[in-house]
């Protein structure tokens, strides 16, 4: 082997190694690219280093990605999704696991119209997780259906996993936002047939909401809150995602007007003043930056991994993998599944990802199916354990009561369940080809 492709496979190591270490994930990337490139060829290497840079903050495509992140913070911290949770919990509380339909739903909504994960989380955890046990619901149960709505966001346009996967994969936001349409919805029909059928099975584990607590609205009542509090956002989502893959507006475009949507939606509910802006803009500002940090400083890992023959040696590993194309393909999901358990979306996107896509684009593969296949599977990372961010964002705000054993417990069926859901998508290309292909993109 030669000695470049050794030094490829020690920087591989040795930021695996800092990084259990506790040191953060751009420094990780910046000090292992810039340490053995150098090594390997000296400064020359990093000649087309600020070009690289330069065209990391100057993509278009990614102004995209504060704002949806502004839009998601803002819907938060207007407490929309407390009123739809409400809203949709009392028309379905008749249902055994009622609730848990209406967290589902919410998951959906707030998926749709900001894709932020953290935040569904911690917002539906701090005003249901609780509520929702003391009315009966098992606790592992509750745990898994608030977390697993949660990563909704993930794969429901617009999602920043979407964006991100587009500039690493060369595909439009358009094309992406289309092909993960059915797919994301598809997941989270799944989920609620899941719910549905615990109702019927263990009905103890997801009751009904009283007669009595539901009986303070009429029907009359109940449809005026539920247009009041339902369609707002149902039209901001239709503003945004038909504006992007109806190709009206770039998904630059349909940001920036969905941002300004989520001020609007703030103000309508009477909970918009200067304290809220001002939260929602630095929230929005420190977790964009954190991004674009790992953006920028995955450049220099990038080139010097690809300098040093390490995309050659990806390749020619990839070839000996047996089954063809479809063994590749279960390799790299298997491969992105096990690093799920350990590494963020983010870091998985931007240091396993980049490794093996020459091999696909190759193939002839379709890059917009495969960007699917990717982000699903990128989605089980925030519920595997022992790192599962939804685990952590949940414990954070969950009542004492509630052990992390029971969360971990909870979450188990809706791995499965993306597990199913991504084996679907696997083996029937359409559900992510076909809305792209029909509308032309």
């Amino acid at each position: 082997m030669p000695y470049t492709e050794i030094l490829a496979l020690c920087m591989i190591g040795a930021f695996f190694v800092l990084l259990l270490g506790g040191i953060p994930v751009a420094v990780c990337l910046g000090v292992t690219g810039f340490a053995f490139g150098y090594a390997g060829f000296g400064p020359m290497l990093f000649t087309l280093m600020p070009a690289r840079i330069f065209g990391v903050v100057t993509n278009y495509t990614l102004l995209a990605l504060p704002l949806f992140i502004f839009m998601g913070i803002m819907l938060e911290k207007s407490r929309i999704a407390e009123d739809l949770l409400e809203v949709i919990g009392l028309a379905m509380g008749g249902l055994r696991g009622g609730m848990a339909l209406a967290i589902i739903l919410v998951g959906v909504l707030m998926g749709a119209a900001s894709g932020v994960v953290g935040a569904t989380v911690v917002t539906v955890g701090l005003i249901a997780l609780g509520p929702i046990i003391n009315r009966g619901y098992d606790a592992g149960v509750a745990s898994g259906v608030i977390c697993a709505s949660g990563t909704l966001g993930q794969i429901i346009p617009p999602s920043l996993v979407l964006i991100l996967l587009a500039d690493i994969m060369g595909e439009s936001v358009g094309t992406l936002f289309a092909a993960a349409l059915f797919p994301g919805l598809m997941l989270a029909g799944l989920f609620v047939a899941y719910v549905l059928l615990l109702g019927v099975i263990n009905p103890k584990a997801v009751p009904a909401i009283p007669q009595a607590e539901r009986a303070q609205y009429t029907r009359r009542d109940l449809a005026l809150k539920l247009f009041k509090v339902v369609l707002p956002p149902l039209v901001l989502i239709f503003l945004v995602l038909g504006s992007i893959i109806g190709g009206v507006a770039a998904p630059t475009e349909a940001a920036s007007m969905g941002a300004f949507g989520s001020i609007v939606l703030a103000a309508l509910s009477g909970r918009l003043n200067f304290t809220i802006l001002r939260d929602a803009v630095r929230a929005a500002f420190v977790t964009s930056a954190m991004v674009f940090l790992i953006l920028i400083f995955a450049q220099p890992f990038g080139l010097a991994f690809r300098g040093l023959g390490g995309e050659h040696l990806v390749q020619t590993a990839f070839g000996n993998v047996p089954g063809g194309f479809n063994g590749q393909i279960f390799f790299l999901m298997l491969l992105l599944f096990v690093l799920g358990f350990f590494l963020e979306w983010i870091e998985i996107s931007y240091i396993a990802l980049p490794l093996f896509l020459p091999v696909f684009l190759s193939s002839g593969a379709d890059m917009a199916w495969i960007a699917i296949l990717v982000a699903m599977n990128l989605q089980t990372s925030f519920l595997t354990p022992p790192f599962g961010w939804a685990l952590f964002f949940l414990k954070g705000v969950a009542p004492p009561s509630v052990t992390t054993a029971q969360i971990y417990r909870g979450v188990l069926p809706f791995i499965g369940l993306q597990v199913i859901a991504l084996s679907l998508v696997f083996f029937f290309p359409g559900l992510a080809t076909w809305l792209p292909e029909t509308i032309g993109w």
